[in-house]
């Protein structure tokens, strides 16, 4: 019997976008697929509108607001499927995605995984513009988180299919953890697996600059899980390879988080600071426009930081 695949699809309050990303599953060309919609306290007719898609095909379960995680972990723990896909309440999958992956893992030893191309879009899926990343390529799970980390790219949640048995080595998502939860929890997944196998023709698309996203936060809280969440993917992979490669992709990846943080969580970004330096530093530059840039070299880009951010309260532009 072919294999099922159970499509695993958090939900907190996307009305608008739910209905298109259920119809990117339904379209699949792979037909051998179970849905499990997790409403995580919605309050916006999500999980009526949840309820109403439901069928043979799709299965519905509703929760009192416990996070994303959560919500990923009732899903895991309802679904079926030899293999798992992940897919976000706003984002699509192109109608052929599981299809070649699936076909691609047959051809792989066990323990792969699959990876896809992925493109950015708002409004229209169509206007998406897919752009090669370093890490669209077959690679070791350890390499590709350092091309990643390096710089390299990434890859939405969706465009992995992963084996249910490398997912259930991977342990469940950190229900502790909000903003860059995916971090740890796929760098887990990565070093699970025994390889990553790309598939260019599998293709999804992921739904930026939606208001109220998890990840636009930027609350306290918010920046100690994106701190946590990076502290734990760094000892995951020192775990299998401390070596200095890698201590210097852990190090560019604390560094770029640090970069974001300042000056909204100082004490965090003064704790990875000595983070980086124990893992040896990076020359990681910050990134910014050209006034950003000029008023960093001559003040430090934390001054310029300061300074920008103190003209977006002016109600100016700021240094950008």
């Amino acid at each position: 019997m072919d294999p099922l695949v159970s499509v695993v699809v958090p939900c907190h309050n996307a009305v608008s976008w739910l209905e298109a990303a259920i119809s990117s599953v339904r379209a699949q060309t792979w037909t051998r697929i179970e849905t499990i919609l997790v409403d995580d306290g919605s309050v916006d007719g999500s999980g009526e509108l949840a309820d109403r898609l439901a069928g043979p095909d799709i299965r519905v379960l509703h929760q009192e607001k416990k996070g994303q995680c959560a919500a990923l972990n009732a899903g895991l723990e309802s679904a079926q499927g030899d293999f798992i896909q992940y897919l976000d309440a706003d984002d699509l999958l192109a109608p052929e995605k599981v299809s070649i992956q699936l076909a691609r893992l047959r051809d792989e030893p066990p323990g792969w995984i699959a990876s896809g191309a992925w493109a950015r879009f708002q409004d229209d899926p169509s206007a998406a513009v897919f752009e090669a990343e370093p890490v669209w390529r077959d690679l070791a799970p350890v390499d590709w988180l350092v091309t990643s980390w390096t710089g390299g790219g990434m890859m939405h949640g969706a465009a992995w299919l992963c084996t249910r048995s490398v997912v259930n080595s991977a342990g469940p998502w950190n229900e502790s953890l909000t903003l860059i939860n995916d971090l740890d929890y796929f760098s887990r997944l990565l070093l699970a697996s025994g390889g990553i196998a790309f598939c260019p023709g599998a293709r999804t698309y992921y739904r930026s600059n939606v208001a109220g996203s998890l990840s636009r936060q930027t609350t306290r809280g918010a920046w100690e899980s994106a701190f946590k969440a990076t502290e734990l993917s760094i000892g995951a992979i020192l775990a299998r390879e401390d070596s200095t490669r890698v201590r210097k992709a852990c190090a560019v990846n604390l560094q770029r988080l640090v970069y974001g943080a300042y000056p909204s969580a100082p004490d965090l970004v003064a704790g990875a600071e000595r983070r980086i330096a124990e893992l040896g530093g990076t020359d990681l530059p910050p990134s910014g426009g050209a006034a950003f840039l000029k008023l960093a070299g001559v003040f430090g880009w934390k001054f310029a930081r300061r300074a920008q951010l103190v003209g977006r309260r002016l109600g100016g532009r700021g240094a950008t």
